[in-house]
């Protein structure tokens, strides 16, 4: 079977994927596998290399992840809404929360994956038609992990400005840093 065939299982006639994220080994692999499913695939590391990609040549499909060296993710999605609506668009995180989540599907983002995400899964998430619907969760949040997502809320709600979010938590600013530094709870 060659990418021809497999391309024509894809949505459109345009396949070109952009794939941003700053961790080389793990972007080589998504690319060699979303390669082996059809994609024209590019590639870059940062913010600013992907904003320049995207206002050069916006892409029918990206994945992006959530934090990258020099910034957001969803900065990158937002130069994507701008150049090109109609982009498919999947934020990949290692710091999964309710807040971005919803930010960056209101940016244009058509699905949220958590890390690690195998290429089955990215695969399934760009090429899913919206009609479908996601299976309900099977375990429900701890306590530790609703915390966790209203901090994350009340952060995305200041804009990502950690003195007014502790101000409005009544928070003390250097312990909102090390809950914003560590991983998610289970």
């Amino acid at each position: 079977m060659t990418t021809q065939d497999i391309a024509a299982g894809l949505p459109g006639e345009d396949h070109s994927l952009l794939l941003v994220d700053d961790d080389k080994p793990f972007l080589t692999r998504l690319a060699r596998a979303m390669e082996s499913r059809g994609f024209a695939v590019d590639t870059a590391e940062s913010v600013e290399e992907a904003v320049a990609k995207v206002r050069a040549n916006p892409p029918a499909y990206a994945v992006v992840d959530m934090r990258l060296g020099d910034g957001n993710g969803l900065d990158v999605v937002s130069a994507i809404r701008e150049r090109r609506e109609d982009t498919r668009t999947v934020i990949l995180t290692g710091y999964g929360n309710i807040a971005t989540a919803v930010t960056a599907v209101k940016l244009g983002a058509i699905d949220y994956l958590s890390k690690p995400a195998d290429a089955d899964d990215v695969y399934a998430a760009l090429t899913n038609s919206s009609g479908e619907r996601a299976a309900p969760p099977e375990n429900p949040m701890s306590a530790d992990r609703v915390r966790w997502e209203h901090i994350q809320r009340v952060y995305e709600m200041c804009e990502r400005n950690v003195s007014e979010t502790a101000r409005r938590l009544n928070m003390h600013r250097r312990t909102l840093q090390r809950i914003l530094a560590k991983r998610a709870p289970r």
